[in-house]
């Protein structure tokens, strides 16, 4: 959100959203590390759109908000476009922009010259933002209310003063052509002291400033009673075929280049007198000069100042606070859009405020695995609803059949779109979840100090108890790492609790009892359902289809030695 106005494009003006935010593995677990890997290949970027992804809220207004603003974003790609192209003039100006001092003495006036053009084009960029937002096809509450606002600050008095002092002020920088300098000598013609004469609207022109000086000083009657400059004098540029530095110079016109530090006896420009740099100085001449124009120039200086002080925030704070917002939509739309040319599905979710668990998805898949695939056509989709009666899956089948993958593409259908963004299925309403939790296996490094099952058995009680009745649970052979017995047991009791908490879950297991149990299991619920989800197989071969019924066979045993390898068959043939 940008703090300086409160406007989000992630969440509706005024809104008072909570989130909660994904435990660290759930993206990981999910697949959608990959998704992210693939949005972007700036890490900047790429950790930006993680954080927006994994924060979620329950309020169905934060989904529909996004969603109405992505749903813009990927059907006007000029918009895209245009904004991208924009963002990268934002991002150079950051970067490179003069605006970061702030105090006069630091802030010399040759640069705030720059900074006027850094402000100018601050002002061009709010009126570019200003098109590209007046497109009358944007339908979105999030980018009608960010047109309002800029057309709300593009005519704002405010702004118009502000175009109206930077032209003004640009004019009058661009008149400073030329400076005159005084130098003050001794008896003995040593220069002794240097002071800012006058700042000209004309460049001097170039003449013979030998011959010039020779006349001034030839008759008594050329010697000036004043310091005051009456225009009856020549200048002479410095050529680097001539001389190399000013000190060079100097020496070339008088024979002496040693200078002291002593005023003018003129108090009322005392001020305007530096000591001139020591050594031949060429290294600091620019700024010796910065310094003394700024002396002469104060008042303009802040003018300028005052001007940047005044309106910086309106262009660089308000509006690039934005940007990576829109950065989030744009790399998404692309991606999902490259998607959709490969041949993948994609919809629109549609969040809902019901009470419970309802929820529908037809025709849903994994990402993971469609971002994977050459030939998409080859994905099979699948059908899955919570409700009352349908809360808990018990999800079983044959190894390596699809159970992990369409666990992880529940999970996905649900950070997407609570994300605003296009879901991988035909379908998907939807009520938003708080919250999503994973159980799956955990690395072996992981285990050593309370063993597999007790690490299992601790991890679960702790995301248990984290969750909600407006949570996503999904479970992948938790428990599975002991005996049948033992393992049966605890998944038994781990199942009747979520029921009585009314959490969506999706587990997938082995242990086809657990399964076969699910209609007593409802039955001993006082409210939540559980149902049995088989992933189906056509004449011994795997479908990847899923359907209400009960296991098929109990063949838990059979299994786990297939994932492990230690069939007979398996061990013999030495696959």
């Amino acid at each position: 959100m940008d703090k300086s106005t409160g406007f989000s494009l992630m969440q509706p003006a005024g809104a008072n959203v909570e989130y909660r935010r994904l435990p660290d593995n759930v993206m990981h677990d999910l697949g959608l590390d990959a998704f992210c890997e693939e949005v972007s290949g700036d890490p900047k970027e790429r950790r930006m759109i993680t954080n927006v992804l994994s924060k979620l809220s329950p309020d169905p207004s934060v989904a529909a908000y996004r969603q109405q603003i992505f749903g813009d974003i990927f059907r006007l790609p000029e918009l895209r476009k245009n904004m991208m192209e924009l963002f990268g003039r934002i991002q150079f100006m950051k970067d490179f922009s003069s605006m970061h001092k702030t105090s006069d003495e630091e802030l010399g006036l040759w640069h705030l010259f720059h900074c006027l053009d850094d402000l100018d084009s601050y002002i061009r960029t709010v009126e570019t933002m200003r098109g590209c937002l007046s497109d009358e096809r944007i339908r979105s509450e999030g980018l009608i209310s960010l047109r309002d606002y800029i057309t709300e600050l593009y005519e704002d008095a405010c702004f118009a003063d502000m175009k109206k002092d930077i032209a003004e002020l640009k004019v009058k920088a661009s008149d400073v052509q030329s400076v005159t300098l005084g130098i003050n000598v001794n008896e003995r013609f040593e220069a002794v002291s240097i002071g800012l004469v006058s700042v000209n609207k004309k460049p001097f022109k170039k003449s013979g400033i030998v011959s010039n000086f020779a006349d001034a000083i030839a008759s008594r009657d050329k010697i000036r009673e004043t310091s005051d400059w009456d225009g009856d004098m020549h200048y002479q540029l410095i050529d680097k075929e001539n001389s190399k530095n000013a000190s060079a110079f100097i020496e070339k016109l008088s024979g002496f280049s040693a200078v002291r530090n002593a005023p003018f006896v003129d108090g009322n420009i005392r001020s305007t007198v530096m000591k001139t740099p020591e050594a031949d100085g060429t290294s600091h001449s620019t700024f010796y000069l910065e310094t003394i124009v700024n002396k002469m120039l104060g008042s303009l200086v802040k003018k300028l100042r005052d001007t940047l002080t005044k309106y910086a925030n309106i262009a660089i704070v308000n509006i690039s606070g934005l940007v990576p917002e829109f950065i989030y939509y744009i790399r998404c739309a692309e991606l999902i859009g490259g998607l959709m040319e490969k041949g993948c599905v994609f919809s629109e979710a549609q969040p809902v405020a019901e009470n419970g668990a309802s929820t529908e998805a037809k025709g849903f898949y994994n990402l993971k695995l469609a971002m994977a695939m050459e030939n998409v056509s080859k994905i099979v989709a699948n059908d899955i609803s919570f409700d009352k009666n349908h809360t808990v899956y018990i999800l079983t089948g044959a190894n390596r059949g699809g159970k992990t993958t369409i666990t992880q593409a529940a999970g996905q259908l649900f950070v997407l779109a609570q994300g605003g963004l296009f879901v991988p299925a035909g379908s998907f309403r939807y009520v938003p979840c708080d919250c999503i939790y994973t159980h799956f296996p955990a690395d072996e490094d992981k285990t050593m100090d309370l063993g597999r099952l007790g690490e299992e058995c601790v991890r679960f009680k702790e995301i248990f108890s984290q969750s909600t009745d407006r949570s996503l649970l999904l479970l992948n052979e938790t428990f599975s790492t002991t005996s049948f017995e033992e393992g049966y047991y605890i998944a038994r009791d781990s199942v009747k609790a979520i029921l009585s908490k009314g959490v969506r879950t999706i587990y997938n297991t082995h242990m086809h009892k657990l399964g076969e149990d699910a209609e007593e299991l409802t039955r001993e619920s006082s409210g939540a359902g559980a149902a049995s989800l088989v992933m189906r197989t056509d004449e011994g071969k795997r479908s990847f289809k899923v359907a209400l019924a009960k296991p098929e066979g109990s063949s838990y045993g059979r299994d786990i030695a297939e994932k492990y390898g230690v069939t007979y068959e398996m061990l013999v043939s030495g696959k």
